[in-house]
């Protein structure tokens, strides 16, 4: 057979400024009265005002690894509700959103900690800074940041289409932290995260354009700082084999099993359980089905019994008989969302397949459970979402049947807002560490991307010296995190190299069930 596609960039580093859909979820319940509620305010006015509910939910999400939240627009704030909360976080994405006088008197009133982002805090700190011994200017668009220093490591930060940062000006060292640094391609360097007293602020919007390595993962070790600067260390590793299915090779999941098994690192394994080839590309005949292929039944319970647990990764892997992008053969195109290709080469997502809906991805659901069932397969509690792409109605018949997703997701405008759903605005988010996002779901971060030893979809090559650098940046969070996964089908001295390096920087291989039990 011909390998599949790898999908690193199909889905694996979100750009949040590609578009896509919305639809009305509400919010986590409350969670346990110990854990901490966060406040999550946005900025929904001017041009870009649709945006501020994608970068809120985000934040939403980061607070579902603490506890609950609240989320609503900037301006629904009523007296009284920064008090009610562990800890409030505002997203000024759009300048000169109006401020109502309630939010910003109770945000100068309060003592919990309160993240301000982006635009609009002059209205906090007061004229020349006095309140709080620093004060933002206007936005510099000149100096191009092309990274941010944060506990002795530098993280990337993309420089093309991305805004500029707030000046922000220190007149009182002594009560201003400098958390983070922004450094600018002529060496010049400018703060870009800094704390006084209870107020912490980012000198710009972190969530546009992120990727692994990216400025946005000091935001979201910035909100243990907001919400649980006691938590323990963590240095977690976790590695997934990736798009198995009834025509992959038992021998090299035996392979792949025995050497796991050998360096003590539980592992899980994504499987569909229906190859499909409609259009013939492969030659290897329409449909295979799990319960059909005996010696790959053989060598999952094989990789069972040497510590891997198995997922359950879409029914097919693809959808109809429709180049979805490339093939329509199983593991190459999405199953739960339709893309393209264009003539430059590039995956387009396109939007929810035809016949969407919450029922048709209950069903489609039902009829991988089904597969699993034939096959003598105990009913998967974890699922992981093709291409990591679906409709806000699959996400949504996810939650109803699985218990956590292990993957990065596309979330849409209405969400937090509770309106119909607007297929034309979403972004992709991925976890450093494990989260409750606003699907009401537990989801297991994949932080580190794949080997792909041959650059595809413009990006160049990923070997496991780019993982093992991401993973060593993300030591200086208070709790670390590494999370790749690997195809079968590729040289497994990738995957040799990647475990035992992730090991000598000192993480911990464990189960995905360790990080959903012992969070």
């Amino acid at each position: 057979m011909t390998p599949n596609r790898s999908r690193r960039r199909l889905a694996a580093a979100f750009l949040v400024l590609s578009l896509g859909c919305t639809f009305a979820f509400a919010a986590p319940s409350a969670s346990a009265p110990s854990a901490p509620r966060t406040l999550v305010l946005y900025a929904t006015s001017g041009p870009w005002g649709r945006w501020g509910e994608i970068y809120a939910t985000f934040v939403a999400n980061l607070s579902g690894h603490f506890g609950g939240f609240d989320a609503e627009p900037v301006a629904a704030y009523r007296a009284g509700q920064i008090d009610d909360h562990a800890a409030t976080v505002y997203v000024g994405s759009s300048y000169g959103e109006p401020l109502p006088e309630a939010f910003v008197r109770d945000a100068r009133a309060d003592q919990h900690p309160l993240m301000w982002i982006g635009y609009g805090v002059e209205a906090l700190t007061g004229p020349g800074g006095a309140r709080y011994g620093f004060s933002a200017g206007a936005e510099d668009v000149a100096d191009p940041v092309i990274g941010v220093d944060y506990k002795g490591e530098r993280f990337s930060r993309r420089t093309k289409d991305n805004g500029g940062l707030v000046a922000v000006s220190v007149s009182s060292p002594d009560r201003v932290q400098v958390l983070a640094t922004a450094v600018k391609a002529d060496g010049k360097t400018a703060p870009w995260a800094v704390r006084s007293g209870n107020l912490f602020y980012l000198a710009e919007n972190p969530f546009p354009f992120m990727g692994e390595g990216d400025r946005y993962l000091v935001f979201a070790d910035l909100m243990f700082d907001l919400l649980d600067p006691r938590a323990p260390p963590l240095r977690r590793a976790l590695v997934r084999i990736e798009d198995v299915g009834p025509e992959s090779d038992p021998a090299q999941l035996r392979a792949v099993a025995d050497y796991l098994a050998s360096e003590h690192a539980p592992f899980t394994v994504s499987l569909y359980d229906s190859y499909r080839d409609p259009l013939g590309h492969q030659g290897q005949g329409h449909r295979i089905d799990l319960a059909k292929a005996p010696k790959l039944l053989e060598a999952l319970r094989y990789m069972q019994a040497r510590g891997g647990a198995l997922i359950i990764h879409g029914h097919t892997h693809q959808f109809a008989a429709k180049l979805n992008p490339y093939s329509g053969v199983s593991a190459d195109d999405f199953e739960f969302f339709f893309s393209h290709v264009n003539k430059d080469g590039y995956v387009i997502y396109d939007g929810p397949v035809a016949g969407d809906s919450e029922a048709w991805a209950a069903r489609r659901l039902q009829s991988g459970l089904a597969g699993w069932a034939a096959a003598g397969l105990e009913r998967p509690t974890i699922f992981e979402f093709p291409h990591y792409a679906g409709s806000a109605a699959d996400y949504r018949a996810v939650s109803k049947l699985f218990a956590a997703r292990y993957d990065r997701a596309i979330y849409f405008a209405g969400v937090l807002s509770s309106k119909a759903v607007d297929d034309k605005t979403w972004g992709g988010q991925f976890f450093p560490y494990p989260v409750t996002d606003v699907y009401g779901q537990r989801v297991i971060p994949e932080n580190l991307g794949n080997h792909e030893p041959v650059g595809q979809n413009h990006n160049p090559p990923r070997t496991p010296a780019d993982i093992l650098a991401a993973a060593k940046r993300n030591l200086v969070m208070h709790q670390s995190y590494a999370s790749f996964y690997h195809h079968p089908f590729l040289d497994i001295g990738l995957l040799k190299q990647t475990v035992q390096g992730l090991k000598a920087q000192g993480y911990v291989f464990v189960s995905a069930q360790d990080v959903l039990t012992n969070p």
